[in-house]
């Protein structure tokens, strides 16, 4: 039985022995930043940031939290919130809040929170109240940013340079050849595509860079397996922040279409993930694309001002490159 590794949308309602990590030292010869800073006009730069793959696939950062650190975060545009390890938080001296209701994969849990006076990310000062507090060993990392700190933000994932570049919405995307522009929406923080098709059949994408693996609901495995497009190929578990266990099935997708953009042979994981019952996205045909598909272009901007979706094809702009890419 595979595992795969899935964060969960952390939508968080006001209403812990430490975790396993890599001491700061260690972490500082892993994780650096850029340390130069871009230039974009003449009152705004950019921040870039180095980023390195997991062993899921997933792409972590260094962040300093109240001058400790650095830790390695995760960058999850499937999360609302910004969460911690108790770990760092213990660490870092953080002050505890109220207990919060956490919405995971697997369903609802009641998870601790601390306030984080100054997370810093690069050049970048971030202030995150109410940010749950949970242990490293089920996130993966030492934390997880989430879009409550990048959505004011432009942030674009070099693949090939393993660069993430941050720079206000409002400044100007550059032009670059073989960029292909998809406009969605935002729902609960997300960046959501409703004009999005697998297999023939209209679905709907949420981009989720928090998962190593393409998470399908059960209304779209029956939408294609009433054409008799589902061929199961093995069981999967996914793990959610909290430790829980939730099975699934997967699966390969002859061909997505997100917009303009073609995918072919995408590995999908068709799991009952409470995510999509707390969008609004159960009963009609959705999917949350991950880091399997994400990781087929040379470049993928996310821009969470204008809801807008940019990536940039590998060199050879070739569809075959990027279908085997997409496994």
């Amino acid at each position: 039985m595979r595992r795969a590794r899935i964060l969960p949308l952390l939508l968080i309602g006001m209403t812990a022995a430490p975790a396993s990590a890599q001491t700061a030292q260690s972490m500082m010869n892993v994780f650096d930043t850029v340390g130069q800073r871009q230039q974009v006009d003449s009152t705004t730069q950019a921040d870039d940031v180095k980023i390195r793959k997991d062993v899921n696939d997933r792409m972590t950062v260094a962040v300093r939290v109240g001058g400790s650190g650095p830790f390695r975060f995760l960058v999850d545009t499937g999360a609302d919130r910004t969460a911690i390890s108790s770990a760092v938080a213990a660490q870092a001296g953080l002050e505890f809040g109220a207990s919060a209701s956490l919405h995971s994969v697997t369903g609802i849990s009641q998870v601790q929170t601390a306030t984080v006076p100054n997370l810093q990310l690069s050049q970048s000062d971030i202030r995150i109240v109410d940010a749950p507090v949970l242990e490293a060993e089920h996130m993966g990392a030492d934390g997880i940013l989430g879009t409550d700190s990048l959505k004011s933000k432009r942030v674009t994932f070099d693949f090939e340079k393993r660069i993430m570049t941050i720079v206000p919405a409002e400044q100007r995307a550059p032009r670059e050849d073989g960029t292909i522009v998809v406009t969605g929406k935002l729902r609960s923080g997300r960046l959501i595509v409703t004009n999005a098709v697998a297999d023939g059949h209209r679905i709907t994408v949420i981009l989720d860079t928090g998962s190593d693996v393409s998470v399908g609901n059960e209304a779209l495995r029956r939408s294609l397996a009433n054409s008799g497009l589902v061929k199961s190929t093995g069981g999967v578990d996914l793990e959610s922040v909290t430790g829980d266990i939730l099975h699934g099935e997967y699966t390969f997708v002859k061909k997505l279409e997100v917009g303009d953009v073609a995918l072919g042979n995408l590995a999908v994981v068709f799991a009952d993930a409470h995510t999509f019952e707390k969008l609004g996205l159960d009963k009609k045909p959705a999917l949350l694309l991950g880091m399997n598909a994400l990781r087929a272009f040379k470049k993928v901007s996310i821009d969470f001002a204008s809801k807008k979706l940019r990536v940039i094809l590998p060199e050879s702009g070739s569809l075959e490159q990027v279908m085997l890419a997409a496994r």
